[in-house]
């Protein structure tokens, strides 16, 4: 009981990692709204490559980004691990769900503040905008994302219709 007192004051949180490839990414659990398998997607002709389609979910049509394209890299390979990790995001003061597809969710986890370093200046295989920290466990290193950031819808919608313009000219 000391111990669940020690960490709320110490401002611990709680975190879903995840993997992408054999990087450790966690996102605040607050933000999540469920983990679902990956199933039919529906592609959107002229979307960046990050976006890999839409799903229907209960009836409402979610954008699927896909983690690996964002971050530079080369589409994700869908495996038996795969997921798609529905959460809130914020535009123009509305709440928007999208799904992250991801290689496989790890576990919830909880980092105390003090534990939660700034993002490095260089090194990383993400972009140092899209990381709010980076939470010290034992050996390792996570990767904590800054979701506003990392999947701001307006810079998304931006990228988008430079992709629609790009296939126009």
């Amino acid at each position: 009981m000391a111990t669940q007192s020690t960490e709320a004051a110490e401002g611990a949180a709680q975190f879903l990692t995840f993997l992408l490839g054999k990087e450790v990414f966690a996102m605040d659990i607050r933000t999540v709204r469920e983990i679902i398998q990956v199933g039919p997607m529906t592609t959107v002709p002229l979307m960046p490559g990050f976006v890999r389609g839409v799903i229907n979910l209960r009836g409402a049509v979610v954008p699927v980004i896909d983690l690996h394209a964002r971050f530079g890299h080369a589409a994700a390979q869908i495996g038996k691990k795969t997921c798609i990790v529905i959460f809130d995001a914020v535009r123009e003061g509305e709440r928007v769900e999208l799904g992250l597809l991801v290689d496989a969710v790890s576990e919830v986890i909880e980092i105390p503040a003090g534990q939660i370093e700034p993002p490095p200046s260089f090194g990383s295989a993400v972009r140092r905008d899209f990381i709010q920290g980076m939470g010290k466990l034992a050996e390792r290193f996570v990767i904590i994302l800054d979701p506003d950031k990392a999947f701001d819808i307006n810079e998304m919608a931006q990228l988008c219709e430079a992709a629609q313009q790009t296939e126009a000219a």
